[in-house]
């Protein structure tokens, strides 16, 4: 019956609600080849759902585990320091900060062990730091 509701309600994943109607189906006593082929998914779709749902119970058999992200490359205090480098006026010689410049800046200045020039360019997006223009930010040069 919940199976049935969360399918006719359809707040769910496309992935979430093709598992519930696999276990439906399985439920009706469908073998793998047939609940494949009305759900056009693979025979192996299905035997990884019916295997999940015995092991593991409805909850895994219907949803992902989380998956953790990358840790973070810079904390707070590092971020923000990297903002008020990119906020400063450029090195002699320089018309604006370029993303490796900071990079290379942030590392200099022991605020990191390392970081990439894609790493400040998300957090200067993050900041909505306006870089390019004349009075502060990086520019992409």
């Amino acid at each position: 019956m919940a199976l049935q509701k969360r399918i006719r309600r359809g707040h769910d994943s496309a992935r979430v609600l093709m598992r519930a109607r696999v276990l439906l189906k399985s439920d009706d006593g469908m073998s793998e080849t047939v609940i494949a082929q009305a759900l056009d998914i693979t025979s192996r779709t299905v035997s990884m759902v019916r295997k999940r749902f015995f092991q593991e119970g409805l909850e895994r058999a219907l949803f992902d585990k989380p998956r953790p992200g990358a840790q973070r490359k810079l904390d707070g205090k590092q971020e923000a320091f990297l903002i008020a480098v990119a906020c400063s006026k450029p090195p002699e010689g320089r018309e604006h900060w370029t993303l490796k410049l900071l990079a290379n800046e942030v590392v200099q200045l022991d605020f990191a062990e390392s970081i990439s020039p894609e790493t400040v360019r998300q957090v200067l997006k993050k900041a909505t730091s306006s870089r390019g223009k004349r009075n502060n930010g990086a520019s992409l040069r």
